[in-house]
């Protein structure tokens, strides 16, 4: 069965935290919602996947490789496999992160 989400309301802030929420798991690849409170960070890690940010509301601050990406509300990145990458909210932001694994 069909199962509707808002990518605006899907997931709600929290002070202070990351939120997410696991929309799709399989073995191919993910679809997650997170939402960053303003001064939240993921520290820099590399993945063994392609993955794609949608910021869908504020602005978020991507670096991929060491550079600084700054990604707005109806934007996307792609996050090559093996490259290393971070994320900080120097504002609130929420985004949709697909991780594509085949």
């Amino acid at each position: 069965m069909a199962e509707k989400i808002s990518l605006k309301t899907g997931v709600e802030y929290s002070k202070g935290s990351i939120v997410s929420k696991q929309i799709l798991n399989k073995k191919t690849g993910t679809v997650t919602l997170f939402a960053f409170d303003k001064g939240q960070s993921l520290s820099e890690h590399t993945a063994p996947f392609d993955a794609m940010a949608q910021v869908t509301e504020g602005t978020a601050a991507i670096i991929i490789g060491g550079e600084a990406n700054e990604v707005k509300e109806g934007e996307l990145i792609i996050m090559p496999a093996n490259i290393s990458h971070a994320v900080k909210a120097d504002v609130k932001f929420k985004m949709l992160l697909t991780m594509i694994k085949g």
